[in-house]
């Protein structure tokens, strides 16, 4: 393939309409708007979801639910994915972050799925009491983390 063999895929480029150039163009007169009617006026197009004045489907469908605000979201690391460090070492948020268990900034909760198989201390801000318990009971220790 050459350049001057380059050409761009049919229907890539689209002739635009041209309106009101006379009787003679096909899109004249009435610009391809009809006669009278909302349609035809300028400014005449309706907002979305209207239906001609009967009552829309986004007010006749029931609101459910509602958003609280003050909700506290946490990342979530399982008691297995903690087996990556070694024995005696000190897991906060920014090893986390280190080994890709989490993202961002947000609080950590450690929850109770798996098993443990080392000794080692994790700070985070939420504990499930069931992460505590087999934290605690394989001899490792938790640490809480106040904002």
């Amino acid at each position: 393939m050459k350049v001057n063999e380059l050409r761009s895929p049919k229907g890539a480029r689209k002739k635009i309409k041209i309106v009101g150039r006379g009787t003679g163009s096909g899109h004249g007169k009435t610009s391809g708007k009809g006669h009278k009617g909302q349609l035809s006026r300028s400014g005449g197009r309706l907002r979305p979801g209207f239906e001609g004045g009967q009552m829309q489907l986004i007010r006749r469908l029931p609101k459910i639910g509602f958003t609280n605000i003050f909700k506290k979201e946490y990342q979530i690391v399982n008691l297995e994915s903690l087996n990556i460090f070694k024995e005696g070492d000190v897991v906060g948020p920014d090893k986390l972050r280190e080994k890709n268990l989490i993202k961002n900034s947000i609080p950590v909760k450690i929850l109770g799925n798996g098993e443990l198989k080392r000794k080692i201390t994790v700070e985070a801000h939420k504990f499930s009491k069931s992460a505590a318990q087999k934290i605690q009971n394989i001899g490792g220790s938790i640490k809480l983390i106040t904002r």
